[in-house]
């Protein structure tokens, strides 16, 4: 496997070069202290640590147990998570670096913040630190939040109960985003560096949008919604590391991290891993929607195949080499923190569920699919620059996108078209709306319905589109038709960590889909 570097911005290649060493949560006593760094060079390194495994590492594996991602015959990488096996090791970098680069920087700044009355950089900073211990309970179920700490004052913190690291993320919320009138500048960062905290609060509430919406499952957060609706102040575009804020060079530890992962050459390795899914290809090509061009790309005979999951072995030539679609990436492409698409989908579910108001419901649902039909134009653009027809025609394609799911009023049309939605953006976020709403749904196929090992024959046919299946020597733990509900603790954890609670199943649910 290549190894994975931290996007470098040339803005702050000089300023970070030795952040890492003294932002560590168990650094050295005789590294450099965190009172030393200033919120001007902590940002940035929180940013880069979180786009560097949330938009790779958790992109994978969330693609992989949401039936997006197969593996190409013939490779092995990825095969345990399409068998849904997730082992405490295969997430451990994820963990360490989240932890120790993104919550520790984010961390830093805020506080740095606080001390000088910065208050945008404490909003700004405090909405990294969020979204970073709310991924950590959406894939672990519980996170060592309220004992964090910075140094070697605290090696063994105790974990919190999802729903409790839940409250206490959406009041720092809350505190920053009262705040942050006083003082709306916001030290450098790769986000909206050089704007003051406008687009921060935008994007505080849209985080505040998803964390309410997931949380309700089991509190009572329904005026909290309310009010952040009726304010109306989200994003007006997706929001994202992209090539105008940090993915600037077709070159090492400059572009996105999962094109780097899996495309760049320039680590000496071009094995092709990560392949479309049998079950996403069928829902999209059934119903000839054009989103899958932005998504993914054509295979050596210039059309759309899946592959399966839970096999990696073909009995002759036919299912290897190019046969199968790549995602299709760039070094420019963008890693995505929330789009307009998932947004409109929240607010969606909110009018149906909370005020029981069908029309709105329904002009957000459509507004959903049309925002992902924009951003699957430019995703497709980024391939395909001189194709101005393709780019339009996938961009007022949502009407034929909406075609085959219409809203009615249930959390499978919306699932399924979330699912779709996410594919092409935000796999990990696809696997949690997918817990949570539970759709798609697995159809009762399996794997060996689909392809025929004796006949070397992948037929898409006995599939139907939207549904889920059962993949090829399907991990014990999880069994057929189930979905992986969360991460094992991770390795380092369980090894060194004594408050690390013990092991639960990977196919208990997290709070908020029980």
């Amino acid at each position: 496997m290549k190894k994975i570097l931290y996007i470098l911005s040339a803005v702050t290649v000089l300023s970070l070069a030795s952040c890492k060493d003294y932002l560590d949560i168990n650094h050295s006593p005789n590294s450099p202290d965190e009172s030393q760094a200033t919120a001007d060079m902590a940002f940035p390194a929180a940013e880069m640590a979180l786009s560097s495994k949330y938009g790779d590492v958790l992109r994978i594996i969330g693609g992989y147990l949401s039936e997006h991602y197969a593996h190409f015959f013939g490779t092995s990488n990825y095969v345990g998570y399409s068998q849904f096996k997730v082992a405490p090791n295969s997430t451990n970098s994820a963990y360490v670096d989240i932890n120790r680069g993104a919550i520790a920087n984010a961390t830093v700044a805020r506080d740095k913040g606080a001390e000088e009355g910065k208050w945008g950089t404490y909003l700004a900073a405090t909405v990294i630190r969020v979204f970073a211990f709310q991924t950590l309970v959406d894939a672990y179920g519980e996170a060592a939040y309220t004992e964090f700490g910075l140094g070697l004052e605290n090696l063994n913190p105790k974990y919190d109960e999802g729903v409790d690291v839940y409250a206490g993320l959406v009041a720092e919320l809350d505190y920053a985003l009262s705040k942050v009138d006083e003082n709306p500048a916001v030290a450098t960062n790769l986000l909206y560096n050089g704007e003051d905290a406008k687009n921060w609060v935008k994007f505080a509430n849209a985080l505040k949008l998803k964390l309410l919406m997931r949380e309700r499952a089991v509190v009572n957060v329904d005026s909290q919604l309310t009010a952040l609706v009726e304010e109306g102040n989200f994003p007006t575009k997706d929001v994202s590391w992209n090539k105008d804020n940090c993915f600037k060079e077709k070159a090492s530890g400059k572009g996105n991290p999962f094109w780097q992962e899996e495309i760049y050459s320039g680590f000496g390795s071009t094995q092709t891993n990560v392949g479309l899914n049998v079950a996403l290809s069928r829902a999209m090509l059934d119903y000839g929607d054009l989103r899958i061009f932005g998504f993914f790309l054509t295979n050596g005979d210039d059309e759309f195949w899946g592959s399966i999951s839970g096999y990696n072995m073909s009995v002759s030539d036919k299912y290897k080499d190019d046969a199968f679609c790549q995602p299709a990436l760039t070094y420019d492409t963008p890693v995505y923190l929330i789009t307009l698409s998932e947004i409109d989908f929240f607010l969606s579910e909110y009018y149906r569920k909370v005020k029981n108001d069908s029309a709105k419901a329904k002009e957000y649902y459509e507004a959903a699919i049309k925002a992902s039909c924009e951003t699957a134009s430019y995703l497709y653009s980024l391939n395909n620059s001189k194709d101005e027809e393709g780019v339009e025609m996938i961009k007022e394609s949502y009407a034929a996108a909406l075609n085959a799911w219409p809203y009615d009023g249930t959390d499978k049309s919306l699932g399924v078209q979330k699912w779709i939605a996410l594919s092409g953006t935000n796999n990990f976020e696809a696997w949690c709306e997918m817990r949570r709403l539970g759709y798609p749904a697995f159809g009762g196929k399996s794997a060996e319905q689909i392809y025929s090992f004796s006949a070397d024959n992948l037929n898409a046919d006995n599939l139907t589109p939207g549904d889920l299946y059962t993949p090829y020597q399907v991990d014990a733990q999880i069994g057929a038709s189930a979905l992986v509900q969360r991460f094992p603790y991770a390795q380092s954890s369980q090894l060194y960590n004594s408050n690390c609670p013990k092991v639960v199943p990977n196919s208990t649910k997290v709070f908020w889909a029980k």
